[in-house]
């Protein structure tokens, strides 16, 4: 199936005229992810005392790390990128014209190197502020800046410590070489006087019996577009990890350094109101008024409703909340739903 999209998207870029037609040859051994502990769904509670807060992975020791959210680029040259993989969960939304970044909400892996990072805007504020997390960008826009210098949330930004806690790859080009290692957020943060040391609440998760019953239309593979080819998504259900991979049309995501591919359990899309307000092509984006969306679970999908709860995008189901499958969550952020397409089979 998902080369039926990879086609329509090469006609796309073919017709607009905007993109090579050369795509990078995939590595042939793509490193496999080492567990760091070996468990299966349905064993998490019987195996373990505790869960992390995010993921609802099992774990012996409670975490009370505090989240971390980091605003990461997604523009063709700033592919692949680094630190994804280890993220609990991940919002793409769009910024100015057709362009997507990303909001990565880390708490329970921290990965060497986060980037590359890119500037805030105002609803990726709103969207970190949900977790309690400490906020960490590479500029901004008026609005945003305002909030960042109000203190609306606890946040180091590139443009006071360019070259010292981020730093500049020189196999990259600015604006599309920030990056940031864990180590140096954790010294921002102590710099700075912040806490490190609370977990977010924590997100409503299945058990392992209720996830292997779950109902829903069949949809393993399924797009979400953004407007323009170079950023629409694609995902793919690997039905032997029982997880999804993400592609930017060939191209699957995976991680700079290890190769590591970014592997889903749950997928949330959501449509949200959007409207430019400005020359420069910036938005507003309602994320507090919820609306319809789509939950893509273990190869199958339901519609849902989504409500804004102490600034989290929470799906609700016949009334309900929908819990989350345990481990890593992609939120995507769309205009209408219609921007989603997926072929059904009962």
């Amino acid at each position: 199936m998902r080369k039926t999209w990879i086609a329509v998207l090469v006609a796309a870029i073919v017709l607009a005229g905007g993109c090579s037609s050369k795509e990078t040859e995939k590595k042939e051994s793509v490193k496999e992810h080492k567990e760091k502990e070996v468990e299966t769904v349905g064993k998490v509670t019987e195996e373990f005392q505790f869960q992390f807060p995010l993921t609802g992975v099992g774990t012996k020791e409670e975490s009370s790390d505090r989240a971390v959210a980091v605003v990461v680029n997604n523009h063709p040259k700033a592919r692949p990128q680094s630190g994804l993989n280890k993220a609990d969960v991940v919002h793409e939304v769009l910024a100015e014209g057709d362009v997507t970044r990303f909001v990565a909400i880390f708490q329970s892996e921290k990965p060497e190197k986060i980037g590359p990072v890119r500037s805030a805007r105002e609803y990726f504020i709103g969207l970190a502020s949900g977790f309690n997390s400490f906020f960490v960008a590479h500029g901004y826009s008026p609005d945003a800046k305002e909030m960042l210098e109000h203190g609306e949330i606890d946040n180091i930004n590139g443009m006071q410590y360019d070259g010292t806690l981020f730093k500049r790859a020189d196999f990259r080009k600015a604006p599309h070489n920030s990056y940031i290692t864990y180590k140096n957020i954790v010294k921002g943060a102590e710099m700075k006087g912040y806490g490190m040391d609370k977990a977010p609440e924590p997100a409503v998760f299945l058990s392992g019996e209720e996830a292997d019953r779950l109902e829903g239309t069949s949809a393993e593979d399924f797009m979400v577009s953004y407007g323009s080819p170079s950023f629409d998504v694609i995902y793919e259900y690997d039905a032997d990890k029982q997880k999804y991979h993400r592609f930017n049309g060939s191209e699957e995501t995976v991680d700079l350094e290890s190769k590591e591919s970014v592997l889903l359990d749950n997928v949330l899309v959501v449509q949200m109101n959007h409207k430019i307000v400005d020359d420069a092509g910036r938005r507003v984006i309602d994320m507090n008024s919820g609306g319809k969306g789509y939950l893509f679970q273990k190869g199958k999908v339901n519609e849902i409703q989504w409500k804004n709860e102490a600034g989290r995008i929470v799906p609700y189901k016949d009334g309900a909340k929908a819990g989350f499958v345990p481990g890593k969550t992609w939120i995507n952020i769309v205009p209408s739903i219609s921007d989603v397409s997926f072929d059904s089979q009962q």
